[in-house]
């Protein structure tokens, strides 16, 4: 059966977000960004900043410092890749129901020109993606990502391919006889 997405019960991380709302206006992107680096943590690492967090778009940004510099100042590659990944991951997280477990399956990253400053990226998902997720079991989706850097340019390009399970013990396969 197939559960709609007005009537799908929002997971633990939607509702553990949900929950920063009584915290107070100033001081929520700082605890969200507390919360989710203890969870993460090599993105508290690189100090990587989730500004939006949407059960359909999740956008993160890291700021061009010496800790996640390359050799030539721009943000180190592996850096920006942790950027999308850590943006898709999200979104995807938001969305598989709490029975499930996400998994990075499979990520394609086109380095196309050098970067300037800070750099940001957006993942989204389709209502036809989080519907797929909140009513199976498994399966994967591509998800869209865009990174960007301070001049606007797009100097990566990332495919993120993720996948989900059933988070309970694995099943072990009767032998025949």
């Amino acid at each position: 059966m197939t559960q709609s997405l007005a009537s799908a019960r929002p997971n633990r991380l939607v509702r553990a977000l949900t929950g920063l709302e009584r915290v107070p206006a100033f001081a929520r992107g700082w605890v969200r960004n507390w919360v989710l680096r203890r969870a993460v943590p090599f993105t508290g690492t690189a100090r990587m900043q989730y500004v939006e967090m949407l059960p359909q778009r999740v956008e993160m940004a890291v700021a061009n410092t010496r800790r996640v510099q390359n050799h030539i100042q721009g943000v180190h590659a592996v850096a920006m890749t942790l950027l999308a990944e850590t943006a898709t991951g999200m979104v995807v997280g938001m969305n598989v129901r709490d029975d499930c477990v996400p998994l990075a399956k499979q990520l394609k990253v086109a380095f196309k020109k050098r970067t300037q400053g800070a750099m940001r990226a957006v993942a989204t998902l389709t209502d036809e993606q989080r519907a797929l997720m909140q009513s199976t079991d498994k399966g994967e989706v591509i998800v869209a990502v865009q990174v960007s850097d301070e001049s606007g340019a797009h100097p990566i390009e990332c495919e993120f391919i993720w996948a989900w399970i059933p988070s309970g013990p694995r099943q072990k396969l009767k032998e025949s006889p």
